[in-house]
């Protein structure tokens, strides 16, 4: 192979070879790169390419294992040649290559089989001629290769269709004799060849006339392989077969003759339409073909129809039912192909439709008829899509198709009824809706928008449920009732709304038709769910006809068939019932309300416009409609006001008697257990309240009860609620109803106790009237006049009628006569408030009759009967509420009756929050009325409260967080009543403020009787009992539940203002302490006030003031009670509520400890113990403690210390206190005592005063590992044992008594300790273990003594592990510890262990020198010592141990920032020393003491040692030490600041030297050697003075992690150097090249890419000539040797680079012997 003398010479060919030869590589990144460059040289020299390429195949798969790739760029290669180098004799070896690939296996479709495809359609594309006849000579004969043949023919006419075509003779003329003979398996691919050859004819035909081209030849081929297929391969068993030859077929029909495919049809139509049995995508194929058939059958130009509609039927019923399958399905794999097959299907109908408009209305009119669902469904479809693209063709057919959409107006099926609904409102656009029947359409639609699911849920079943799948076979198809398919009630449904408001807003042709029809839509039942729309609708058309009102009542009253406006008033006023209906319901009848206004009496116009609005602004909003509990029920009042106010303004009463008829009449309409009967109840019953005439009264009365289905609750309670708006005005003819009814109940006590044997049926019955009788009886009571009422009530509870209604079962029952009760005592509290005040007769029965109606019937088998239970009990509560609040008072015996049933509420869960929280509001109601009710003096009262309180207090203590705060709420609620009782008197009734039941207390008329006790008037302030009931709710201040908190402040302010309040004793005068208290009960209200606005405010500080307001409002014997009572509150379940109660205690022994004498100072301290004792934190314990603590500070010590000895004691004796869980509390208790700053002395000569009578211990603390020392001798009493465990405790506490003692030699002992500790770990390496333990438990029991905490969490951190850095690294942590903690003793300390440095052992040296370079961070205020110090560690910089230099070096660089740069020239060059360290360590180290140094080192100490500092750290930049790489980076990018001024140049050039290495390591395996390099190359930035670095360095790519965006910035890089620092390039080149040889592989990778970048990139011709063939050359070696995948795979892709370059274009002309290597290829073979 020659080369040109011109450019610099590569290897190129070799190269090549190796980029091909990589394209087998084991590792798939290395193929992909390889194949990459392969791919971007080839357009440059292809010739070359395809040579190697050659080269390689020889053997073919047998010995190149990817040969796929070798052919894929052997066809990318060949694309790329010029017409000139499409050298024919080679092109024809190439392809007979790529064909003898191909034919050497039986297998068909591989990935090299389709690769060589390629080579042969790359050829193809140039020399077309040649590339078939290659592909004719494996055409002829029985051959393996003939489907790989043809398909490589489809390939090459799908790629390049102007120029197959005019050949398409000739591949025909050689594969029809080969036809007859092809197997089944591989039919399908001729077929599709044919399907792709067809395809290519009318592609071509865009641009060229094909009629040159299809002459008798073509068309003789084209016929006989029309046949073939037809007749044979279409009828193959095959279905893959069938399919590709019918989609080869749809594309040949328009290319036969028209004879030919006349003569076809019979069979070929067939063919088609049975593949529509299989799945949708072939059912799409067969469509296209078939679409396709018809277009060449039906519109050709060239002849009449080949079709008659007779002959097109067949193929229209069964593309009917495609229509179905493929417009219902909606899953999202199939929807795609679905909708295609459905508009294919309509084209084709289209086609049809164009030739045969009139048969084909036909035809499908009478599908229609048939009401065969998929059938119809499918013509109604078609119609709809028809009718606007024929209107004119169709437009004599209007009649028709009227009367065929009307005949399916009663079709079931939820499909049909969506496409007929969709047909009707495309036929409304089309003006087809006219007259009657355009009113049945109309209806129909509405009838449509009426449907809900849930009445066509309960019509589906599902042996009669139709489900369309993807697969139908035709005039094959279920039945049933109600047909679902996969649409939806809410879809068919959303479809008529919107269809319905179409035709309304936007066809301005059919108003005529709409109004005023569609007022008849709103009264049936059925259409009750459309009333929404159809009232938009009305409105709209109202809103357009708005200067015709005056036509409007003509209109109506012109239709006899149209509802009377009572009607229409009658039936909106009732379903505006939901105001979150759908489609707002309400909204949109109120506003067709106002349209409606001139149908209705004239003077409700003003009325309607000033109210209506009104009503839809409450129900505008329905997201917060829906936080209102009671949102159903004000607005079911809002209605009933509105038709009351609108009687009231309209005063006709013969309208009125039409409207009631109207109510009456309506009934029929709404189910029993709807909503909307119960409100048609009270509209009826608001009505009658309005009229006069009794004998109508009395007649609608008896027809209500006789409409009301009393068995449902919601029905009866409206038919009560009528009943009581009718006896508002007709009460006696509502009383002789009801006990008509209860009279003829029919049912004695007897028999219905018998039902519950037989029939349970019929005692349900007689519940439900019973439960409707009491309800109506109740608000009889509740609606009718105060003035006529007691005797009435009197009856009713005197003759003892309701205990008749006390054998109810049903919850639902119980709570109707539960409701009766408590309206009855409502009616009684109303008469009352009108002056009309009685005592309701037997009080305590009825209570009794509640309480018996609230428990629960163990034979109740109610499904819901725990939610209705509850809801019982909440209205039995309300009720025993309003019955304890009316005459006569409780007695005692009735009061705890009542608290025994009911106080146990306060336990119950919180779920369901809408059922129990009004349940508890309501208990709490009660307590509060049972407290106002009872009682008949101060005294009394007092004891009443306190019982009911100390019932409360064990919710109020409660674990659980809702029990506490209902508890607190019910103590608050009680606080306040009976401070209204104590101070403005009190209600019988509970009510609020001053009102007319408050029983005034005269105090200056008690004051006047002096022999009469305060104590009858108001209760005493003792009676009170404050300090327990404070020492209750004091904790909840502090509780995790603000609500809580807030109220048990409240709770306490309430106790203390009512004892204010109250009368002092004669002798009693206003002291000053009066006022303090007045000042601190000031103070509380304050915090409350703050608590109230500010929920943030920090709990703490409210709790602090709320204690030091107790504090001072406590008398001495309250103070006294509190802390008596403090051990339960201590004991708290709510760890801060504990915490409260602790902080109290201290508060108040605090400030009032002096008040104590000693015995309520020996109970208080037992209670502290017991609290001590019984609580399970241990913080809580300490806390406790603390407290106890403060008792002894605070009051006399000694009796405290005796307490807790005495306990102490006694545990010793009866509980083994080693093994108690949670530890021994005394041994807390003495530590406590031992680390309390006044107490420590104090308590220690206590126990060395009782201890002078014991034995003296004898035990080695070195060697005893228990907290129990040995004694030797015998403990004669208890105390002293307990005064022995306070000593040991006191010991390891660290009291300062103990303390005292290793004060006074604190250095020399610490100093000792840490030698020794050294040396045992020395010890503990050679086996013995002893001297390390017992210095461990030495050391840890001096920091327990000397209270150092952090120092012994150190030791016991680490112990007795020996490894050499741990030991070092506890003895750096003691001594920074004893540094932070006691900075005066490290001087001493320094200076002994500075000596230590000299002693021969290494043992020594080490630990003192690993305490001294932590002591030396602390040195800035030693003076002359830090000097010595830094001497002795520069001294030992060159000790023996390389444990020793590390941490002499260490402790160096660690001196002070006011001493670091006096001795900054020594401490650097001590580290320039150590950085040729023999031991890596050392080094190591002396590299991160350099960082650490250098970043506040003066210019002039690095200047002299920069030059060697720098080269050092580059030797360092290599280390295979990650560490080690890492921080000789960072470190030389630290050096950056200091090459400056002289120094500048020289370092300029160790950066130059530097700055390659760190390109490479950005990309390092290690990430802290990535972000070193990239961290060192921002700081030397600047020095290199280079335009776009800066950007560079700020780039995704140069942050990234990704290899990619690596190599992007190494590219971005190169162009950057090769533009602006071309001086540098020779260095940079060399240093790269040497990091070929890197010792890891990602290393040369890197430099491989970057060099390869640096030398494409370059327009230096010098460098060029140095390096671009040396680098090529090594580039190809490194390819064809290295181990590593990385880097053959980025040699690969630096190859390619290099031959894309313009430094070698003299390869690009280099061209390949072909002969001979072509010749080798073949013979090889």
């Amino acid at each position: 192979m020659a080369s040109s003398s011109s450019g610099n010479y590569v290897p190129a060919p070799e190269a090549v070879q190796v980029l091909v030869s990589l394209l087998a590589d084991e590792s798939p990144s290395v193929r992909e790169k390889s194949m990459a460059s392969l791919k971007d040289i080839s357009p440059l020299n292809p010739l070359l390419v395809l040579d190697s390429c050659a080269t390689v195949s020889r053997g073919g798969r047998r010995r190149f294992g990817n040969m796929a790739g070798v052919f894929q760029v052997m066809s990318v290669a060949i694309r790329a040649l010029d017409k000139q180098e499409a050298d024919p004799p080679y092109m024809s070896k190439l392809a007979k290559l790529a064909t003898a690939e191909i034919i050497s296996s039986k297998e068909l479709n591989a990935d090299w089989q389709r690769a060589a495809a390629g080579v042969l359609v790359a050829i193809g594309s140039h020399l077309p001629d040649l590339m078939m006849e290659e592909i004719f000579l494996h055409l002829s004969g029985p051959n393996s290769s003939l489907p790989a043949m043809v398909q490589i023919l489809a390939d090459f006419a799908s790629f390049d269709a102007l120029q197959f075509t005019p050949r398409f003779k000739g591949v025909l003329s050689r594969v029809l004799p080969i036809l007859g003979n092809v197997r089944d398996a591989h039919r399908p691919i001729f077929a599709n060849a044919f399907k792709c050859w067809c395809q290519a004819c009318w592609q071509y035909s865009v641009d060229f006339p094909l009629f040159s081209l299809l002459d008798g030849d073509v068309m003789s081929f084209l016929n006989s392989a029309f046949e073939l297929l037809l007749k044979v391969w279409a009828n193959s068993r095959d279905l893959k077969v069938r399919t590709s030859t019918v989609e080869a077929l749809g594309q040949m029909v328009g290319l036969v003759a028209r004879v030919q495919l006349k003569a076809a049809l019979p069979r070929l139509v067939p063919t088609m339409l049975e593949l529509y049995k299989r799945d949708q995508d072939i059912a799409f194929l067969a469509t296209c073909s078939l679409h396709n058939l018809l277009n060449a059958s039906l519109l050709s130009e060239s002849g009449p129809p080949l079709l008659d509609f007779e002959e097109l039927t067949v193929i229209l019923s069964t593309l009917l039912p495609v229509v179905c399958t493929n417009n219902d399905n909606k899953e999202r794999s199939k929807f795609s192909v679905g909708l295609k097959t459905y508009n294919e299907v309509q084209h084709c109908f289209l086609t049809v439709g164009m030739v045969y408009p009139e048969d084909l209305f036909v035809f499908l009119l009478n599908k229609c008829k048939l009401k065969e669902e998929p059938l119809t469904f499918g013509a109604l479809c078609v119609l709809k899509h028809l009718l606007p693209r024929l209107l004119e063709a169709w437009h004599s057919k209007r009649p028709s198709l009227i009367e065929a959409v009307k005949s399916l107006l009663d079709e079931q099926s939820l499909r049909v009824r969506k496409a007929l609904s969709e047909l009707i409102v495309v036929m409304a656009s089309h003006c087809y809706l006219v007259g009657p029947s355009g009113e049945s359409f109309v209806e129909y639609l509405v009838r449509n928008c009426a449907m809900s699911d849930q009445e066509w849920d309960d019509l589906e079943s599902p042996k009669d449920r139709f489900k369309s799948g993807g697969v139908y076979y035709p005039f094959q198809y279920k039945r049933s009732e109600v047909k679902f398919g996969v649409v939806r009630p809410t879809e068919l449904r959303a479809i008529c709304e919107k269809g319905l408001l179409l035709i309304t807003i936007t066809i301005p042709e059919m108003e005529h038709i709409l109004w005023p029809f569609l007022l008849k839509m709103i009264l049936p039942q059925p259409y009750t769910g459309a009333v929404a729309t159809v009232c938009r609708c009305i409105s709209e058309l109202c809103r357009h006809r708005a200067s015709h009102s005056s036509t409007m009542v003509v209109e109506c009253t012109a239709r006899v068939d149209l509802p009377r406006p009572e009607e229409l008033f009658a039936r909106l006023v009732v379903l505006l019932h939901n105001p979150l209906a759908r489609e707002q319901l309400a909204t949109q009848i109120l506003t067709v309300l106002c349209y409606l206004t001139p149908l209705f009496p004239k003077n409700i116009s003003l009325f309607w416009q000033d109210e209506i609005p009104k009503m839809k602004a409450f129900v505008s909003d329905t997201e917060d409609l829906k936080q209102d509990p009671l949102y159903q029920e004000t607005w079911d009042d809002m209605i009933i006001n509105f038709l009351a106010e609108s009687l009231d303004v309209i005063q006709d009463s013969e309208w009125a008697i039409s409207l009631g008829n109207a109510f009456a009449e309506q009934y029929e309409l709404y189910k029993p257990d709807d909503d909307h009967s119960a409100l048609l109840h009270r509209c009826l019953g608001m009505l009658l309240q309005k009229i006069d005439n009794r004998a109508y009264v009395r007649n609608k009365i008896n027809w209500m009860y006789q409409q009301a289905n009393i068995a449902f609750p919601s029905n009866r309670l409206g038919l009560a609620k009528a009943m009581g708006l009718v006896a508002a005005s007709h009460l006696d003819t509502v009383l002789e109803k009801l006990k008509d009814i209860l009279d003829n109940v029919g049912q004695s006590i007897f028999q219905r106790f018998l039902s519950l044997f037989s029939d349970r049926a019929k005692m349900e019955d007689s519940d439900d009237i019973h439960a409707a009788l009491a309800l109506m009886y109740g608000y009889a009571a509740r609606y009718a006049p105060s003035t006529v009422i007691e005797a009435r009530i009197d009856a009713l509870v005197g003759t003892n009628m309701l205990s008749r209604l006390l054998h109810v079962q049903h919850p639902k029952a119980k709570q109707a006569v539960i409701t009766a009760i408590d309206l009855l005592g409502c009616a009684v509290i109303n008469a009352a408030e009108s002056g009309t005040s009685f005592p309701l007769k037997r009080r305590d029965q009825l209570l009794d009759y509640i309480l018996t109606l609230m428990g629960r019937d163990e034979e109740d088998d109610f499904a819901d009967s725990s939610i209705e239970l509850l809801r019982t009990q909440a209205l039995a509560l309300s009720a025993c509420t309003t019955l304890v609040s009316v005459e006569p008072k409780l007695t005692i015996e009735t009061r705890n009756h009542v608290m025994k049933a009911t106080l146990g509420f306060f336990a119950l869960p919180n779920d369901p929050s809408d059922v129990v929280d009004p349940l508890i509001d309501n208990l709490i109601t009660l307590l509060c009325a049972i407290l106002l009710t009872s009682g008949e003096d101060g005294r009394s009262r007092a004891e009443q409260l306190l019982h009911i309180l100390r019932q409360i207090d064990q919710y109020v203590s409660s674990p659980v967080e809702y029990q506490r705060k209902r508890g607190c709420l019910a103590v608050y609620e009680m606080m306040l009543k009976f401070r209204t009782l104590c101070v403005t008197g009190y209600c019988s009734l509970g009510c609020p403020g001053s009102c007319t039941h408050i029983k005034q207390i005269d105090r200056s008329q008690h004051r006047n009787f002096s022999s009469l006790p305060t104590a009858f008037v108001l209760p005493s302030r003792g009676a009170l009992c404050l300090g327990e009931r404070i020492m209750v709710y004091l904790p909840r201040c502090a509780d995790t539940n603000s609500e809580v908190r807030k109220v048990s402040a409240e709770i306490i302010d309430q106790l203390f203002s009512i004892s204010l309040s109250l009368p002092r004793p004669v002798t009693s005068s206003f002291s000053p302490d009066i006022e303090l208290s007045y000042c601190a009960l000031s103070s509380l209200e304050d915090v409350i006030a703050i608590l109230k606005s500010d929920a943030s405010i920090d709990p703490s500080e409210v709790f602090n003031r709320v204690v030091s307001s107790v504090c001072v409002l406590l008398s001495k014997d309250e103070l006294v009670a509190t802390l008596h009572s403090c051990s339960a509150a201590i004991c708290d379940k709510i760890k801060q509520s504990a915490e409260g109660a602790i902080q109290a205690v201290i508060e108040f022994v605090t400030k009032r400890g002096d008040e104590l004498n000693e015995t309520d100072i020996s109970r208080t301290a037992q209670c502290l113990l017991s609290a001590t004792m019984h609580v399970s934190e241990k913080y809580l314990r300490q806390e406790t403690l603390g407290a106890l603590c403060s008792l002894a500070e605070n009051t006399d010590s000694r009796i405290v210390f005796n307490e807790v000895l005495a306990a102490a004691g006694r545990d010793i004796v009866t509980k083994d206190v080693s093994r108690l869980r949670g530890g021994w509390p005394m041994q807390d208790a003495f530590y406590a005592f031992s680390q309390h700053t006044l107490l420590s002395s104090s308590f220690l000569e206590r126990v060395i005063s009782v201890l002078n009578q014991t034995p003296v211990l004898k035990g080695d603390l070195g060697k005893e590992e228990s907290p129990r020392h040995s004694i030797d001798g015998r403990i004669e009493d208890d105390i002293l044992q307990a005064a022995i465990f306070a000593l040991t405790a006191f010991f390891r506490g660290g009291g300062k008594i103990g303390k005292k003692a290793v004060e006074q030699n604190y250095a020399s002992v610490l100093a000792t300790l840490t030698l020794h500790l050294g040396s045992s770990h020395g010890l503990a390496s050679s086996g013995l273990q002893e001297p390390l333990r017992a210095v461990l438990i030495a050391f840890q029991a001096f920091c327990e003594c000397v209270g150092d905490l952090e120092m012994g969490k150190i030791l016991a951190r680490d112990r007795e592990q020996n490894e050499n850095e741990t030991w070092i690294h506890l003895i750096r942590d003691l001594a920074g510890c004893v540094s932070i903690k006691r900075p005066k003793e490290v001087p001493t300390i320094s200076v002994i262990l500075s000596k230590y440095l000299n002693r021969p052992l290494k043992f020594h040296r080490e630990p003192a020198a690993a305490a001294l370079s932590e002591f030396v961070r602390y040195s800035d205020g030693f003076g002359s010592l830090s000097e010595q110090m830094v001497e002795a560690l520069c001294r030992h910089v060159s000790d023996d141990s390389p444990t020793v230099r590390r941490l002499c070096l260490r402790g160096l660089v660690q001196l002070p920032p006011v001493h670091i740069t006096q001795y900054t020239t020594q401490v650097l060059g001590v580290i320039l020393a150590l950085l040729d360290d023999s031991d890596e360590s050392v080094q190591l180290t002396a590299v991160s003491c350099l960082l650490m140094v250098l970043e506040s080192s003066p210019h002039d100490a690095v200047e002299p040692i920069l030059l060697n500092l720098s080269v050092r750290l580059r030797n360092l930049q290599v280390s295979m030490n990650t560490k080690m790489r890492a921080n000789a980076f960072a470190a030389f990018g630290v050096l950056s600041n200091f090459g400056v001024g002289v120094r500048l140049d020289s370092f300029l050039e160790q950066v130059h030297a530097t700055f390659p290495r760190l390109i490479l390591h950005l990309h390092d395996e290690d990430l802290g050697v990535r972000q070193a390099c990239r961290n060192t190359l921002k700081r030397i930035a600047p020095l290199l003075e280079m335009e776009g670095m800066f950007a560079l360095f700020n780039s995704h790519c140069y942050s990234s992690d990704h290899r990619s965006d690596y190599e992007d910035f190494l590219r971005d890089l190169a162009r950057q150097l090769t533009q602006h620092l071309a001086s540098r390039v020779d260095t940079y080149m060399a240093s790269i090249i040497q990091a070929f040889d890197a010792p890891w592989p990602v290393i040369q990778a890197n430099a491989i890419y970057l060099c390869g970048s640096m030398l494409a990139l370059s327009d230096d011709q010098h460098i060029s000539a140095i390096y671009f063939s040396q680098v090529f050359e090594m580039l190809v070696n490194k390819t064809s040797r290295s181990s590593d995948a990385i880097v053959r795979a980025t040699c690969s892709s630096a190859l390619g680079l290099l031959l894309k370059s313009t430094n070698s274009i003299s390869w690009r002309a280099d061209r390949p012997d072909r002969t001979d290597s072509i010749r080798s290829v073949f013979n090889e073979r």
